[in-house]
């Protein structure tokens, strides 16, 4: 049984609901983290909660004219894309701290332009980037005489840019099918012109692919809702998942929030505390399970009723055969033999019943 199927009808509103309750899930800093720590780092516990920090999701990217805007200059052409979650981090390692900014999309539908997308968002924050250290240079007023090349951009020779990441998350139950790559977009084959053309990766976590051992990689609830989509179509899974994981029986609030949404679980979700989800979900599967029986008792009688009519009308159209050839038989114009074998009947039965219509006669 699949706990995804829903009814058709309320798409764009349901979208808009599923993308409002992922993006403020994973905005979580715990949930928020395990995602990175999982695509990073294979799951070690190295960015850590505390040191993620909101950034603005709008990336509103200067078109790299000059980032000083001196009077009289043309105001640059600009262009702005709004992300799903955006967060600065600092990652400690060996003593060593880097800076990060680190983004996640929240997919429910298979995005087949993915690549291109992520590049345009990546690509605008560092042209923000430069923009604001422009800016800041030259508020700062720096001295030293600058570089053709500095000038024309604003940045100077020994300004640095904190690398920007992008990762996806499949919050649906098919399997990700669209492509993984810029190159994948493209009918490439000249392997010489291949050479020159820069590729861009997406970096995604989909729930179908995940194995046993990838899943216990994740720390915080973000495992049991990438689990509960995974196992959505398989129900034995599913049931097995729901008994054996305690997890769910004292889920958190938006974890539950996300299951509901993307799984259509009729229940309802109190402010605070934990949800009980093996109940919810034991409940739904119960109720389509008997929604699918009353269904097919009704389906059952319908066929009952539309044979027993076919049944009533091929015995009448016999019923009416039968006649007509035992008063061809009576009037001597078929042999009670022919007749009785038109009528696919034993002479002796052919008979039985002249008899009987005789005697009413």
């Amino acid at each position: 049984m699949d706990i995804f199927a829903h009814k058709k009808g309320g798409k764009d509103t349901h979208m808009g609901t599923t993308d409002v309750i992922t993006k403020n899930y994973i905005r979580q800093n715990d949930v928020f983290a395990d995602a990175c720590n999982y695509l990073i780092y294979g799951g070690k516990a190295i960015i850590r909660p505390e040191e993620l920090k909101e950034m603005d999701t709008a990336e509103l990217g200067i078109l790299f004219e000059n980032g000083v805007h001196n009077k009289g200059r043309k105001k640059p052409e600009s262009v702005q894309k709004y992300r799903d979650v955006l967060k600065s981090a600092v990652v400690m390692q060996d003593g060593q701290a880097a800076y990060l900014i680190i983004g996640i999309e929240n997919q429910t539908d298979i995005h087949c332009a993915m690549p291109v997308r992520n590049m345009i968002y990546d690509a605008l924050q560092y042209g923000k980037q430069v923009d604001q250290t422009a800016r800041r240079n030259q508020r700062n007023r720096r001295t030293r005489v600058q570089k053709k090349g500095e000038f024309l951009s604003g940045f100077y020779k020994e300004d640095k840019l904190i690398p920007v990441i992008t990762f996806v998350i499949h919050f649906g139950a098919e399997e990700w099918d669209g492509p993984m790559s810029l190159k994948e977009m493209m009918d490439l084959q000249d392997e010489v012109l291949e050479e020159y053309i820069q590729d861009y990766r997406i970096y995604l976590i989909d729930p179908v692919k995940l194995t046993e051992e990838e899943l216990g990689k994740f720390k915080s609830s973000l495992r049991e809702v990438l689990m509960f989509m995974k196992y959505s179509k398989d129900e034995e899974k599913m049931d097995e998942f729901i008994r054996n994981n305690e997890n769910m029986s004292r889920m958190d609030r938006m974890a539950a929030e996300v299951m509901k949404c993307i799984g259509k679980i009729p229940m309802e979700i109190e402010e605070g505390g934990e949800v009980n989800m093996c109940k919810a979900i034991d409940d739904m599967m119960e109720k389509r399970e008997r929604k699918g029986r009353q269904e097919g008792i009704q389906k059952g009688i319908q066929k009952g009723i539309r044979e027993g009519r076919e049944k009533g009308i091929q015995e009448g159209k016999k019923a009416g055969q039968l006649e007509v050839l035992m008063e061809l038989a009576m009037d001597g114009i078929l042999s009670v033999k022919v007749a009785a074998d038109k009528a696919s009947m034993s002479v002796n039965d052919f008979e039985k019943q002249l008899e009987k219509v005789m005697s009413k006669g």
